[in-house]
């Protein structure tokens, strides 16, 4: 909201002294966001000049110039009149126009424009005579700016008005803007009005409401105005789409008369661009009180309007010359009793029934429509309009009639209308609700010691009527604050307006006991630990299509049952939740190696989709209000399952080439040691066995599960026909397990052994199996035989070769073991040796080599 400062002026005492800077400060202080500070743009010497001669010049373009000798006194240092090129013909000998001389900057939607003598039509021109566009106050840009026309209704002021007098601040140019954002729960602040009224709470300043003199002169509602009626069949939360509805009419009014200058400048510095003065009104009184309104042609209206939602099928041209399919649920103005749709309520009129240049009568609509609807209206429709801004987020309940007063007011004064006697004012807006609040709640919840006085006049200050009942205050909000429902609500007024900065900073103290939880601490340890082996941690956003699971070459059909889909994706090509991290992750490598990274190594840790047992549908409620607790848990029952997991990707060189040696490019080996590496960390005992399972190699694939036989997930070398279908590195390798598991797992305390200083004692073992026998399972028999006095066991040797026979292997171990309370003899370790051989020939078939 652009609210420029002279205008401001005129409802808050403001002081003269004051700059933007300053003004936009207190505005801060208060709870306003600064977006900036806006000034006429030019700069240098702009100056009124008189037009001395204008000669026509016919160029060999077929373009004809004027060269003009123009007076600008003593601006150029010289008295002499000025040499300027003009290609505007509006203007004669005689006429005060305004002129830029060399040195001036002007700005345009290019840049700064700095002025400068220079040759063109064969003549030096020293300056320019410029346009209202020029200027940056208006939109004429056919001709230049003749002051004479300008200030026709002034004569005292061009009387006074002399070649080299400064134009800048004649113009207004030199007047300030403060641009303020404005939150949803600020709606009043969409006008001058309402910045007005919170400088007056930051500063202490004198407000003075001009509502209350245009209230004060709005004539009572007859019943001969023009009809209206409202009927709204489908009201949103059980609120009329249209609980007000203020008609006016003007009649016999010149449209084509000028918008005046003090107005046009004013919006022009709020950021809106003249049009015509019957627009320039509805839009100056939106600005300056914060209530949208509508000018209607009235020849074109036949009564009674009705206020009503759409039916199904209709169509209405708005004014932006769009046919527009309308929805059951907008809200529309109607005439005829209903039948034919003139305007979307709130958001934009209709184009047979705009106001144009053979207008003569008008209706002025002042209207309170419910936010909800204008709001959905506004977005299905794409019509963001200022009205619909306002609407939105709140409009003053009480305003409809003053400010249809006000542009009564200033079409009979601009446009030599006369107003009817007749008003039509129907429908009557909730009264805002009484908020009760502990006298010192705002205490309790600031921080603040706020004595009871202090909060009582804080939030009259601010329009509330507040009554005391015990320790309880009862308070009523104003009707321009909406926002203002619950006792929280009331507290935040009081800490703004009492002083932001008189709240402490104070560093909350943690109790004894708590600090991370349990699986906050397992992510960051895995998290450090795959950062330590040399990964980059990747996001990547979590949604997907059903070809993705085709070309990771998994049960599409499986995959997209234990998925979600979504109700608005942000593709159409992504409609799914994944329900596996390589489903995403696959892009971040693809990406990178695009960019010309050859060594790959990620990890992710991010949430997927599992749904696997009934879908229940999730309720609805409207925004603004807490669900029961019913609804919250039929919500939470409809959300699926959705795991931790840890995704792993590597390509390229895992140990890269160098002075040192040759490098050696990841492989199964590595991704199955980072599990390892995983279940170390987390103090997990984890174990790999061959598996198969899509989107891994056949034979390169393992499956990693704790002791008990739970599976945490599968790492392995990608599928050939997995990575040509999604362009990825030739033997990329990757896993996924899930974090879940893992954390659960690691919730187990481990179980400190105590130090032995007996000495270990190793022996080695080699053991011929069937090709097909898994080494985890001629270990796990190795353990069971050996006894509780191995200390460890490692496989150190794989051997194929002519000494074996076909389909058989040789596999390694040594075995260490050590006693808590003596020394093993040779014999005992031989003899435990024996026992783990004799129970890996049992359970596998394995033979002593």
């Amino acid at each position: 909201m652009r609210v420029p400062v002279e205008w401001m002026r005129e409802y808050v005492a403001v002081p003269q002294d004051a700059s933007g800077v300053d003004i936009a400060a207190d505005l801060v202080s208060v709870g306003l966001e600064e977006e900036g500070l806006h000034t006429g743009g030019v700069t240098g010497p702009l100056v009124v000049g008189r037009v001395v001669s204008k000669d026509p010049e016919p160029q060999k373009n077929g373009k004809t110039i004027n060269w003009c000798s123009v007076d600008v006194g003593d601006a150029n240092g010289t008295g002499e009149p000025q040499g300027i090129v003009c290609g505007a013909h509006n203007f004669e000998p005689g006429d005060l126009v305004v002129v830029i001389l060399p040195g001036g900057v002007l700005t345009t939607p290019h840049g700064p424009l700095e002025v400068s003598a220079r040759k063109t039509y064969g003549h030096v021109s020293a300056g320019m005579i410029c346009s209202e566009r020029e200027l940056g106050i208006g939109d004429d840009h056919d001709g230049i700016l003749v002051l004479d026309r300008r200030f026709a209704g002034d004569p005292d002021l061009l009387a006074r008005l002399t070649p080299g007098t400064d134009a800048i601040p004649l113009l207004g140019l030199d007047r300030e803007t403060v641009e303020v954002n404005v939150t949803p729960d600020r709606g009043y602040c969409f006008s001058v009005r309402g910045v007005a009224r919170e400088y007056g709470h930051a500063t202490g300043a004198s407000f003075t409401d001009p509502v209350t003199d245009l209230d004060a002169r709005a004539p009572e509602p007859t019943d001969g105005g023009f009809a209206v009626e409202l009927r709204d069949d489908a009201p949103i939360r059980g609120r009329d789409g249209c609980d007000r509805y203020v008609a006016r009419v003007v009649r016999g009014i010149d449209v084509a008369a000028p918008t005046p200058p003090w107005m046009a400048t004013r919006l022009t510095e709020a950021g809106m661009r003249p049009i015509s003065l019957p627009v320039d009104v509805t839009n100056y009184v939106m600005l300056g009180l914060g209530q949208p309104l509508h000018a209607f042609d009235l020849a074109t209206l036949e009564a009674p309007i009705v206020v009503r939602r759409a039916r199904s099928g209709e169509r209405l041209t708005t004014l932006d010359d769009a046919d527009r399919a309308l929805d059951t649920g907008d809200l529309l103005i109607t005439d005829r009793g209903g039948e034919r749709p003139v305007a979307i309520a709130g958001v934009m009129g209709g184009a047979a029934t705009e106001v144009g240049a053979q207008t003569r009568d008008v209706l002025i609509e002042a209207a309170h429509f419910d936010p909800v609807s204008i709001a959905r209206a506004a977005r299905r429709h794409k019509l963001p309009s200022e009205a619909s801004r306002r609407f939105e987020r709140g409009v003053d309940t009480a305003l409809a009639a003053a400010a249809a007063q006000l542009a009564v007011d200033l079409l009979v004064e601009h446009g030599g209308g006369v107003a009817d006697d007749d008003v039509t004012d129907v429908g009557t807006p909730d009264a805002p609700a009484a908020v009760s609040m502990p006298v010192g709640f705002p205490s309790v919840i600031a921080g603040v010691d706020y004595p009871e006085a202090d909060v009582v006049r804080i939030l009259e200050e601010v329009g509330c009527t507040v009554t005391r009942e015990a320790d309880v205050l009862s308070v009523v909000p104003p009707t321009w604050r909406p926002d203002l429902t619950t006792a929280p609500d009331l507290v935040e007024e009081v800490a703004r307006i009492h002083g932001y900065d008189e709240i402490p900073s104070v560093l909350p103290t943690p109790p004894g006991g708590s600090g991370l939880t349990h699986g906050q601490r397992v992510r960051r340890t895995v998290a450090d630990v795959l950062a330590g082996q040399g990964l980059s941690e990747v996001w990547s956003a979590p949604f997907v299509g059903a070809d993705r699971y085709a070309a990771l070459g998994l049960d599409v059909d499986a995959e997209v049952a234990r998925s979600v889909r979504l109700a608005n994706p942000l593709s159409d090509e992504q409609p799914l939740m994944r329900t596996r991290l390589l489903a995403t992750m696959v892009d971040a490598l693809r990406r990178n190696v695009a960019r010309g990274t050859r060594d790959v190594a990620l990890f992710e840790i991010g949430l997927v989709v599992d749904h696997d047992g009934e879908r229940r549908p999730a309720p609805t409620e409207d925004v603004g209000v807490r669900p029961s607790d019913e609804v919250l848990d039929a919500i939470r029952a409809a959300v699926p399952s959705q795991p931790r997991h840890i995704g792993l990707l590597l390509a390229g060189d895992r140990d890269r080439a160098g002075w040192w040696g040759a490098g050696r490019t990841a492989d199964v080996t590595d991704v199955i040691d980072l599990a390892r590496v995983l279940g170390e960390a987390l103090g997990v005992e984890v174990r790999t066995a061959r598996d198969t399972a899509a989107p891994f190699h056949p034979g390169r694939c393992a499956r990693v599960e704790l002791a008990d036989g739970t599976v945490v997930g599968h790492v392995g070398e990608l599928h050939p026909k997995v990575v040509a279908a999604l362009g990825l590195p030739a033997r990329t390798v990757a896993g996924e397990l899930d974090l879940d598991v893992l954390t659960q797992a690691a919730e187990e305390t481990v179980q400190a052994r105590t130090l032995t200083t007996f000495p270990m004692a190793q022996s080695d073992v080699a053991l011929v199996v069937d090709e097909a026998v898994e080494a985890v399972s001629v270990e796990a028999a190795l353990r069971d035989g050996a006894g509780p006095t191995l200390e460890s066991l490692a496989l150190f040797d794989v051997y194929h070769g002519d000494q074996l026979e076909p389909g058989r292997k040789s596999l390694a171990y040594r075995l260490t073991f050590r006693a808590a309370d003596r020394t093993l003899t040779t014999d005992e370790v031989s003899g435990l040796r024996d026992s783990a051989v004799a129970a890996a020939a049992t359970r596998t078939g394995a033979v002593q080599r």
